[in-house]
């Protein structure tokens, strides 16, 4: 907790609890499911509630604001960013049952109002929003031609409809394609810890 609030200092009280309960359920869940790797558990708060919130530094989600979480695994980014931003909301979605049932209990053990959550494949996600965030797995123009269906037309952020995702490494290549419309943000710039040096937020309007 001390880490995050090095970085986000003006969380309430109720934020500064549903951060902390984290911790205890998803060590209780990684018992029973693998949602983190055995051996990064103990880092949760830098590798994994820290690395979803440097979404935050790109971007505040106005009120009302709707964002897609794909491929939530068990609930990042979308459950940090559901609770930094109480007046947005988040629809997490995954493939795999599992890893849904967990990001759910988790966000009903701390009381988050503001989250919905789909078992399916992103291809057949038909609901529209202002932004799908993604901790991206896929290459980006392969998420781009799966998300570009559910981008709203109606503005209401500093930033443009599009996708926010996290990746690591090298990415002139993958962003080539799109490098007209494409931001790449280095989380070194934000957080000191050296877990963030190669660590990129990558915005794409649509």
């Amino acid at each position: 907790m001390e880490l995050l609030l090095k970085y986000f200092p003006l969380l309430t009280p109720v934020q500064r609890q549903q951060f902390a309960a984290l911790y205890d359920l998803y060590v209780q869940w990684n018992a029973k499911i693998n949602v983190i790797s055995r051996k990064d558990i103990e880092h949760l708060y830098e590798h994994h509630v820290l690395h979803s919130l440097g979404i935050a530094k790109v971007i505040r989600f106005a009120d009302g604001t709707r964002v897609m979480d794909l491929g939530t695994g068990g609930g990042f980014p979308g459950i940090p960013l559901a609770i930094l931003f109480p007046q947005a909301t988040f629809h997490l979605v995954d493939s795999i049952g599992k890893k849904v049932r967990v990001a759910s209990d988790v966000a009903g053990n701390i009381g988050l109002t503001n989250v919905t959550f789909s078992h399916t494949r992103a291809q057949e996600e038909k609901q529209r929003f202002d932004f799908v965030v993604s901790r991206a797995v896929m290459p980006l123009t392969d998420l781009l031609s799966i998300v570009r269906k559910n981008i709203s037309n109606e503005q209401r952020n500093a930033l443009p409809n599009g996708l926010i995702c996290l990746k690591g490494g090298e990415l002139e290549r993958e962003t080539l394609p799109v490098k007209h419309s494409c931001i790449l943000y280095n989380l070194s710039e934000e957080f000191e810890e050296a877990y963030f040096t190669t660590k990129k937020v990558v915005y794409v309007s649509i």
